[in-house]
């Protein structure tokens, strides 16, 4: 048996796709295949592989060291990795010892601004064919199994806010290169309009000649885009996408910050999704999650109810969001940067209330009784989260109000004064939630709970060493 047979992944339709994908790399000209896989903050790393090796490497795939998930914003590795048992008491641990990719031929894209590359999404597996717990995207795929046993698919939608800019300066001298755990300078950047003419035509126009670079390539990449928006700030956008399900999602969203930080560069911008840049007079920018139940039987909209805004189901799951949106914080804002948005009379929550068409709150009802699009849009996300543990949490809160039947309480028209939970200030307060929460412990479990925990924490401890800029340094670029 290959590794993805081993790893119960070489179904039918993983084989059919890998056929396809042969067949493109021969009929397309393709010279060269990235490897990619989100790692534990949603971004992409990997390999690259030249075209003749891709067909053995979908059934083998491509080893690399553990310590890639082990690092923090910085690059830096955390955890220990070279005593007896390594980071986590296992012979797998040890000696930076390798995980496997193994390509997921059904993401196979060809890359519009790169066209003699491929590329394609990874699973990570051990070398027996064991998932790694640390891999997202599997915990995701565990939460969305758990979620169809209870009778329902995701459903959601993205709502993605970052920010453009022409890029003036890059600081890549020799003595601007930096160790692990102290990033280089950022980039210098300068603004591509003044914002504060929430969509205006004028101010779209300025930005127009990035703005369709970007949407030719992402529409290029066959992902499903919808709208392009001026948003609140100065060089601050919004990106829509077509709601979907499964892990196609969460996908989407990792390829495009790929695709649109890439794509950028390339003509001259820089592209971040970092929450509040250090930049004066710039907005938050925010990922709201649109997000309602399929029912698998009937393949309705289970969050519509006939009388209702909102159905019995979808008065659960929001109070389940709700009720432990503390210690789901903790996957939906990661950084330290995202909780500056979290300001009363800003467009962004600051505490854990619902209501219907109010921008206040941190869940909005939309829709209506009888309205097949009825669904919730939580509006606590930032764009840098990871968008596999964020989707992941949304489901494991939710389901946890729909098997306790939970009640969400009235809904808050003055949404700032409203008496309601306080969502965390701070990325420390959310990490201490998480880590008593038992229903987001049973359903990440015990052991990725307690790493993330103590990942997330080690950023903490470098920012309080840090000096003014370390947020722009940290996260301007890598996110």
């Amino acid at each position: 048996m290959h590794l993805a047979e081993k790893a119960g992944l070489w179904t039918g339709d993983r084989q059919a796709a890998a056929r396809e994908v042969e067949q493109r790399l021969k009929a397309d000209g393709i010279s060269v295949v990235r490897l990619s896989f989100a790692d534990q903050h949603g971004i992409l790393r990997g390999k690259t592989y030249v075209s003749a090796e891709i067909p053995g490497v979908m059934k083998s795939g491509v080893g690399f060291s553990a310590t890639m998930l082990m690092k923090d914003t910085s690059h830096r590795t955390v955890f220990s990795v070279w005593g007896q048992g390594g980071a986590f008491g296992g012979k797998e641990w040890e000696g930076a010892a390798d995980v496997v990719m193994l390509p997921d031929p059904s993401t196979f894209r060809v890359l519009p601004w790169a066209p003699h590359t491929g590329w394609m999404l990874c699973d990570i597996v051990f070398p027996d064919g064991r998932p790694v717990p640390f891999g997202t995207r599997h915990l995701y795929r565990r939460a969305l199994s758990s979620l169809a046993d209870a009778g329902y698919d995701f459903f959601a939608g993205l709502e993605v806010e970052f920010h453009l800019f022409k890029l003036e300066k890059t600081h890549l001298a020799l003595e601007d290169a930096a160790q692990p755990g102290q990033p280089g300078p950022a980039p210098e950047v300068s603004l591509l309009n003044q914002g504060y003419q929430y969509l205006t035509e004028q101010r779209y126009d300025e930005m127009d000649p990035i703005l369709e670079i970007l949407r030719a390539n992402i529409a290029g990449l066959g992902l499903p885009l919808r709208s392009l928006e001026v948003e609140f700030g100065p060089s601050q956008v919004e990106f829509t996408f077509r709601a979907g399900t499964g892990l196609s999602v969460a996908d989407d969203m990792v390829l495009f910050r790929s695709a649109t930080k890439q794509v950028a560069r390339r003509h001259g911008y820089h592209a971040t999704f970092m929450c509040r840049p250090k930049i004066p007079n710039v907005m938050s920018s925010g990922w709201h999650l649109h997000q309602s139940l399929i029912d698998r039987k009937s393949g309705a909209n289970a969050f519509m109810d006939a009388q209702a805004p909102l159905s019995p189901v979808g008065m659960h799951w929001m109070a389940g969001l709700l009720a432990h949106a503390p210690a789901s914080a903790a996957f939906s804002t990661p950084t330290i940067n995202g909780y500056e948005r979290y300001k009363p009379f800003s467009l962004a929550p600051d505490r854990a209330i619902w209501a219907r068409e109010n921008r206040g709150v941190m869940v909005r009802v939309l829709g209506g009784p009888g309205d097949a699009t009825t669904h919730l849009e939580n509006r606590v996300g930032e764009p840098a989260a990871n968008p596999y543990l964020y989707m992941a949490s949304q489901i494991i809160c939710g389901l946890d109000g729909l098997r306790n039947k939970s009640d969400p309480g009235p809904s808050a028209d003055t949404p700032y004064d409203a008496k309601a939970p306080m969502l965390p200030t701070k990325l420390g307060d959310a990490l201490t939630a998480l880590d008593d929460d038992k229903v987001l412990r049973a359903g990440f479990g015990d052991f990725f709970v307690d790493y993330y925990v103590k990942l997330k924490q080690a950023e903490i401890d470098r920012f309080s060493k840090g000096g003014s800029d370390w947020e722009q340094r940290e996260y301007f670029s890598i996110f």
